[in-house]
């Protein structure tokens, strides 16, 4: 029997304690948004360092100005072994409306919801409770067998994830030296479908923006003023329509800068992934593509850059009918970036377009809504292709490499702030209800996502010939 298998079969074992622990700690009601959970947060990090430290790794609990952090390192027997660092959270969503559960949020239970189809249910079992334990314990069932594991390991689980990580930052500066690995690994994703899983390779960056068209002192009487004064709101629609040419491309000069043409074979293989335009649509109630023309559904959401309006805001907007020329309107506007699409030269250019189109005694102001960088690891990378044997290896169909239309700012944050790519890999499904009532995270992807994570780190710690 190879090592491999012994920790497999191992890990095989101990599911029903495996799920004791899940359990313990999806118990803990860590509402990282809610004052009143305070320490319920801290209980949970504290439970977290408790059983990390239990594994041999050099665990403690790290104060910030909000939720603590947990930190943990465990080295490799070999000394020139890679070294990974592990990223997930512990705080989770609140839970109303609490109606609408069917059972206690934090009284986590094993259903079934089909004919040998079962689920965990409970707040944070998919996200990330459940998610983040399949790594731990993966490396439970190395320690168990062979003592030690296969890679270096750096943990940072942090608590505020579900209410925008104002402390995470500040700690990654302050941490740096710390915190710099190899590489990164998340686990705060999902599965293509639930005999497929799928390593996000591209993760789309993200600029917001809100302008302010200013024209008129007051506003105005549209039949004194109509046809002579200035509309904002006919300045901004006209500004926001320019956006797009008639093949849906973004107009903005130099937006397209930093942004490669997905490579044919990997636009092969979305392409069997079996999702059209038409099927995608129908979904919300829509039957037209729209965006770049002659381009597929999986690239337009995955692979290009898009500048979207989010809001528009002006005039007289209450019951009934009122004639006004509004002294104002504003919009707010977001940009998805690929590829090395530059965040602040995006919103610069974003800023040059709008100033160019306004009229000389109108004036605009703007305000920022955050910035990240896409994200875009090399699709022939060694610890892709590495991962993706290992999950093949494990799951029913092979692994696919797939794209991510949103934006994870803590993947921003590693490259940007520590230099580091990430590897995405999780085991999550779509129908998870993830900060939804009735949470569950099915019992397949914890046992094979443990599973899953003794097999990467296996093919992670190997060296290449």
């Amino acid at each position: 029997m190879t090592s491999l298998t012994t920790v497999l079969d191992a890990a095989d074992k101990a599911l029903p304690q495996s799920l004791d622990r899940l359990f313990d700690l999806v118990r803990i009601r860590s509402i990282s948004t809610d004052p009143a959970y305070k320490a319920e947060c801290r209980k949970a990090g504290e439970w977290l360092v408790a059983e990390l430290a239990s594994l041999g790794f050099e665990a403690s609990l790290r104060d910030t100005p909000g939720h603590p952090m947990v930190v943990a390192h465990h080295k490799a027997a070999a000394a020139d072994a890679p070294h990974f660092l592990f990223y997930g959270h512990y705080d989770v969503q609140p839970v109303d409306p609490l109606e609408l559960w069917e059972n206690d949020p934090f009284e986590p239970a094993i259903k079934e919801i089909a004919p040998g189809r079962k689920v965990i249910t409970g707040r944070g079992t998919a996200d990330d409770k459940g998610q983040l334990m399949t790594f731990v314990e993966a490396c439970r069932a190395y320690k168990a067998t062979l003592g030690e594991l296969p890679i270096s390991v750096t943990i940072l689980f942090e608590g505020e994830e579900e209410s925008g990580s104002p402390s995470l930052k500040p700690f990654l500066e302050a941490n740096a030296e710390e915190l710099k690995r190899d590489f990164a690994l998340v686990c705060d994703t999902g599965m293509w479908d639930r005999e497929t899983p799928a390593i996000a390779a591209t993760l789309r960056g993200l600029v917001g923006e809100e302008i302010t068209i200013l024209a008129a002192d007051r506003d105005l009487h549209s039949g004194l003023f109509g046809g002579a004064a200035a509309n904002p709101l006919h300045i901004l629609a006209k500004i926001l329509a320019d956006l797009h040419d008639e093949t849906g491309r973004v107009t903005i000069p130099g937006f397209y800068e930093g942004v490669e043409e997905t490579p044919e074979n990997i636009k092969a293989s979305w392409e069997t992934l079996g999702r059209d335009a038409s099927g995608f649509l129908a979904e919300v109630g829509l039957s037209e593509p729209a965006g770049e023309k002659g381009r597929s559904v999986l690239e337009l959401t995955w692979a290009r850059p898009t500048a979207e309006v989010n809001g528009m805001i002006g005039g007289y907007t209450g019951e009934g009918f009122k004639t006004v020329i509004a002294a104002k309107a504003s919009a707010k506007v977001s940009f998805r970036l690929v590829g090395q699409q530059d965040p602040d030269k995006i919103r610069a250019a974003f800023r040059a377009f709008v100033e160019a189109r306004l009229p000389s005694d109108c004036k605009v102001e703007f305000a920022e809504h955050g910035a990240s960088p896409a994200i875009q690891l090399p699709f022939d990378s060694p610890v892709l292709t590495k991962a993706k044997t290992a999950l093949s290896d494990e799951w029913p169909k092979p692994a696919v490499t797939i794209g991510m239309g949103g934006s994870i700012p803590i993947v921003g944050d590693f490259q940007t702030m520590l230099g580091m790519d990430s590897l995405l890999v999780g085991f999550g499904l779509v129908d998870d209800r993830i900060h939804s009532p009735n949470e569950k995270y099915e019992l397949n992807s914890f046992h094979k996502g443990i599973r899953s994570w003794i097999r990467i780190m296996a093919a992670l710690g190997k060296r290449d010939a």
